[in-house]
């Protein structure tokens, strides 16, 4: 699964996937992928939804990717409570972000342009501690590469999780 697909940029990545189920929460971002979608190599739904209210059971996907969506996301904790409910135990997910800088004037910085930034780029958030928030709601971080002067972070967790089965 793909949270927050927007106009489709990482379809044409998928090669080794059986599907891909891609949510999206604006009609015209959705709108705007479906080319993309039918020309992928694998087969991918586009569905109007919010990362806040997936509509899918528990324990449904394998996979579920992240690409620059935290900034947006209005409840970036609901959202990881439920990446975490539809993500299968050890389950993998996989985000590209970019972050609160930990240097001491550039995070003043980011703090500061945040409430403007807001406006002008559809809620980015340029100040969020996304990792941070991935740690607290449980999963299990195995790898962090940190890109151009850590604001920008690939991550790769688990979803480490109790299976009942």
């Amino acid at each position: 699964m793909e949270i927050g697909s927007g106009t489709g940029l990482n379809f044409p990545f998928y090669e080794h996937a059986n599907k891909v189920t891609a949510i999206e929460p604006e009609p015209r971002m959705r709108e705007l992928s479906l080319p993309r979608a039918q020309s992928a190599q694998v087969p991918i739904d586009v569905i109007l939804a919010e990362a806040e209210k997936l509509p899918f059971p528990d324990d449904f996907f394998d996979t579920v990717v992240c690409t620059l969506v935290f900034c947006t996301i209005p409840n970036p904790t609901k959202a990881l409570e439920e990446i975490r409910r539809v993500c299968k135990p050890e389950g993998h997910i996989l985000l590209i972000e970019h972050v609160k800088i930990e240097h001491r004037f550039l995070g003043q910085l980011q703090e500061w342009l945040t409430p403007f930034w807001k406006r002008l780029c559809d809620g980015c958030h340029l100040n969020r501690n996304t990792l941070h928030l991935v740690k607290l709601a449980g999963f299990k971080v195995t790898s962090v590469n940190r890109y151009y002067k850590d604001i920008f972070l690939v991550v790769e967790a688990i979803n480490k999780k109790q299976s009942f089965f």
